[in-house]
């Protein structure tokens, strides 16, 4: 297996595209569709004897262009089986009334966040005008949790670990031990976005931490992410991601204290000012927090304001084993 670590100027920078040798030649994840970035993919495969022409299947985490931007390029390249989770497959695919349907919800939610007129239209431009990274779209072949697929030099079993997108999903193997590709589930210098990432989510933060909880009773020994390093320590990286969470609704309350707020007023309490896709990361996590408060009976919503009713107990809401 050959990590590739792959530039990314427009979100976080350093995604990972993993190479598994063998038959069928199989590449996890994509990176971003930049003529930078396909022209680096192209050189890494080249030094490893493989042309795009060669993959036979392409697995993707999650739907986010900076894991599947070029999948559709190379399979018009190599005829490749493309697979990704139901969830996000129509986005993937790039089909009209999906990504209609993404549009629709973030304006939606973009209003409920009390996200002000200028900014609104502001990011929705930035989206509008990193269209192009998404790539071509591909064919998806659909998969689940328990889906096992093969490779040249593993067995990947599918986990679904919603969360920072509907479809996002971990694939287990045996290593040196049971280790894990993980995509964005976990990583290992920043927490990935939940509520603004993918707000097609119902209950996005329960999601995620229940994701982060399968993660930990697999006791994975290490994990391959979508960004940066092999993590060692799985098991308390997310542990430690939970405890970021318990203290960011800590905060969340320490707002909500001082009287009702929306989302908007949450989140620059949180983050401050924030610039491009992070106008949408910032509201979206407030709202993650703030919708799990709610759906916990500790906060009410009026119109877009939150109100504190009763002080959580925060070990218990975010519980692990």
């Amino acid at each position: 297996m050959h990590a590739i670590a792959l530039g990314n100027e427009e979100f976080e920078g350093k995604n990972n595209a993993y190479l598994l040798e063998g038959e069928p030649v199989t590449l996890l994840d994509t990176g971003i569709a930049t003529d930078r970035t396909r022209e680096q993919l192209r050189e890494e495969l080249a030094e490893r004897g493989i042309d795009f022409s060669d993959i036979d299947q392409v697995i993707l985490t999650h739907f986010h262009p900076d894991h599947a931007g070029l999948a559709g390029k190379i399979q018009r390249e190599s005829g490749a089986t493309v697979y990704a989770h139901a969830a996000d497959a129509p986005l993937i695919e790039q089909r009209a009334e999906a990504l209609a349907e993404l549009d629709e919800r973030r304006r939606e939610l973009f209003n409920q966040w009390g996200m002000p007129d200028a900014e609104r239209e502001e990011l929705l431009a930035f989206l509008d005008s990193h269209q192009e990274i998404m790539g071509q779209p591909a064919d998806v072949t659909r998969i689940s949790e328990g889906d096992r697929i093969e490779t040249g030099e593993m067995a990947l079993e599918t986990l679904h670990t919603p969360g920072h997108a509907a479809g996002l999903c971990c694939f287990a193997f045996e290593g040196d031990g049971p280790e894990a590709f993980v995509g964005d589930a976990v990583l290992p210098v920043y927490t990935p976005n939940v509520g603004g990432a993918d707000v097609r989510i119902d209950a996005p933060l329960e999601r995620y931490v229940d994701s982060l909880r399968t993660l930990i009773e697999r006791d994975f020994e290490r994990v391959w992410p979508g960004h940066r390093d092999v993590i060692d320590e799985p098991a308390e990286r997310a542990r430690y991601i939970v405890s970021h969470h318990r203290e960011r609704t800590e905060r969340v309350l320490g707002v909500l204290e001082d009287g009702p707020a929306d989302a908007w007023t949450v989140s620059a309490e949180l983050f401050g000012d924030l610039e491009g896709i992070h106008v949408m990361h910032g509201p979206g996590e407030a709202f993650a927090h703030l919708d799990h408060l709610e759906r916990a009976g500790h906060v009410e919503r009026e119109d877009a304001e939150y109100v504190l009713t009763t002080e959580p107990d925060l070990e218990t809401l975010l519980a692990l084993p």
